[in-house]
């Protein structure tokens, strides 16, 4: 079937063709127009938007009127950078005044934020709710080095507020209740050790140290084995002098109590030195002190001498030259006693 159905497409084709050849062409073939411009698409109308309710319109139009216009942040104007200072050195460095302030308040604002211990010198005292007692230790402790912990800053005024107490805690804590495994598990600072201590206050007959957040008071005898009239012309706030811990006590770092001495740490010449007396023996000698009719003098081949008796009209005084005469040699104590026979120098 679909075989005679192509043959007879075939045979209308050639019919067609033959009726195509008899028919007579035109002398002349007009010219074939060109075809017609297509007319431009017309564009699709969009629908038009969804009108807002007006009463939406209304409430977003008021709220952006009643919205202050957001301002960029104000930023001042860079400063201009001074030039470095102009060193006699070439290639060195010198910080100003100004410098050195920054530097330090730097290093206040760290200390405020990681609570470090800081070191300061007490410059100064104001009257405030304080004991007496308080208030005489602070007033010989000035011009001290002193522990604290910044508790405030105020960068306007440049002042801080501190607390000594809290960093002496600390300190106590890490040097005194702290194990250290390098010394047979001992504390840090303990019995019978050499350490390092700072003069906060010294008085006639009496030295205070701190002692790494511990303070205690070294009489006159434990300084040394020579006799000290005035411990103030040895000894002066802010040194930084050698003591041997003799005890500790306390079970928390609020209750500690220590006990230290300054003539363990020296040799003994005494002994050695009592032998270069010799009984009838004129030596010359300072006086030390002068207590209950009896004169102190430290003689000037290192011994400790004791005078009941003056010849001298005038009475000795605390730093005399003397003349002095042994009588006796107390070896228990170490003391040569004897006879003041006049007074070279006086220390008026």
């Amino acid at each position: 079937m679909p075989r005679k159905k192509a043959e007879t497409e075939v045979i209308e084709d050639e019919q067609t063709l033959e009726q195509a050849q008899d028919i007579p062409l035109p002398e002349e073939v007009p010219p074939v127009p060109p075809p017609p411009e297509e007319p431009p698409r017309p564009r699709r109308a969009r629908a038009p938007k969804k009108a807002e309710p007006p009463g939406e319109t209304a409430v977003i139009a008021a709220a952006s009127a009643e919205l202050p216009s957001e301002k960029p942040p104000f930023r001042p104007p860079p400063r201009a950078r001074a030039a470095p200072v102009l060193t006699i050195e070439a290639g060195g460095s010198i910080e100003t005044p100004e410098d050195q302030i920054e530097q330090i308040w730097h290093e206040i604002r760290n200390a405020l934020r990681t609570r470090k211990i800081l070191t300061g010198s007490l410059g100064g005292m104001e009257r405030g709710e304080m004991l007496l007692r308080q208030s005489k230790i602070l007033g010989n402790a000035l011009g001290a080095e002193i522990d604290f912990i910044v508790k405030g800053a105020d960068t306007k005024t440049r002042s801080i507020v501190a607390s000594r107490r809290d960093a002496m805690l600390k300190k106590r804590k890490l040097f005194y209740f702290d194990f250290d495994a390098k010394i047979s598990k001992l504390p840090r600072v303990h019995a019978g050790r050499i350490v390092q201590a700072r003069v906060v206050a010294v008085a006639e007959k009496a030295v205070r140290v701190e002692i790494f957040g511990a303070e205690c008071a070294i009489l006159a005898r434990d300084l040394s084995y020579d006799w000290i009239g005035d411990a103030r012309d040895y000894y002066h706030v802010g040194d930084e002098i050698l003591v041997k811990i003799l005890e500790v006590r306390g079970d928390s770092p609020e209750d500690l109590r220590v006990r230290a001495d300054v003539r363990s740490i020296a040799e003994n010449a005494a002994r050695d030195n009592l032998e270069k007396c010799k009984v009838q023996g004129k030596y010359a000698g300072k006086v030390t002190d002068v207590r209950r009719g009896s004169v102190f003098l430290r003689l000037g081949i290192g011994v400790n001498a004791i005078a009941h008796t003056c010849y001298d009209n005038r009475m000795p005084g605390k730093k005399d030259d003397v003349s002095f005469v042994v009588t006796h040699l107390d070896r228990e104590r170490n003391v040569a006693m004897g006879i003041i026979t006049r007074i070279i120098k006086q220390n008026i």
